[in-house]
């Protein structure tokens, strides 16, 4: 798998994911009389069995965030299952591996129950564009305006053109320029931008 964007689907970890998540995660569901069918009731703490699955999630994405497209170190504890469906809205799917995201925890934090993001699975090639030396992202100008919108959307809900990002993708293509990054460790660390540095012939 090419850790880029669009996120490829990875196939879930058998028969680990069925024995540690799927199968307590449903059952629990059950011994409460949840309708599954039905938005979470208020306030419901939806027993976090997920978390058992993390470290493979995390290698099957390679350490990749879906949204930020950097890596992260699983043991700095900034890495987190993201339910791209929100299980407040969709118990169902509560403990699905096909739901799940790797996310950094600050972009978890900010996309929460809110279903205005891209889901990463299904983000087309070229959608989003990076000025290499500021580190700005953008959509790109030449998508659809509805493409356009949806890219604008997730950018925002999510933060990713905030300064502690900038500067994170800046620093990275910096650093290859600088040959302390190899083309790739760039590729490995900071994909979106070893992808964006190709398609602009800098790399």
């Amino acid at each position: 798998m090419d850790p880029v964007i669009p996120v490829q689907p990875q196939p879930e970890p058998v028969p680990l994911f069925d024995e540690k998540v799927r199968r307590p995660g449903n059952a629990w569901l059950e011994e409460q009389g949840f309708d599954l069918d039905q938005p979470a009731p208020d306030r419901t703490k939806v027993r976090p069995y997920w978390r058992d699955c993390l470290p493979e999630l995390h290698k099957a994405y390679k350490g990749i965030c879906a949204y930020t497209c950097l890596f992260i170190e699983l043991g700095t504890g900034g890495a987190s299952v993201d339910h791209f469906v929100p299980k407040s809205s969709q118990l169902r799917v509560a403990y699905e591996w096909t739901n799940y995201r790797l996310a950094g925890s600050k972009i978890n934090s900010r996309k929460r129950d809110f279903t205005d993001v891209i889901d990463p699975f299904e983000v087309k090639p070229d959608m989003f564009y990076l000025e290499l030396v500021t580190g700005a992202i953008y959509p790109n100008p030449k998508m659809p305006q509805i493409d356009q919108e949806l890219a604008k959307k997730t950018i925002n809900r999510l933060g990713l053109d905030r300064s502690d990002l900038r500067e994170t993708r800046a620093r990275h293509y910096q650093d290859y320029c600088q040959g302390e990054f190899i083309a790739e460790h760039l590729r490995k660390y900071s994909p979106f931008v070893w992808k964006e540095a190709h398609r602009q012939g800098l790399l």
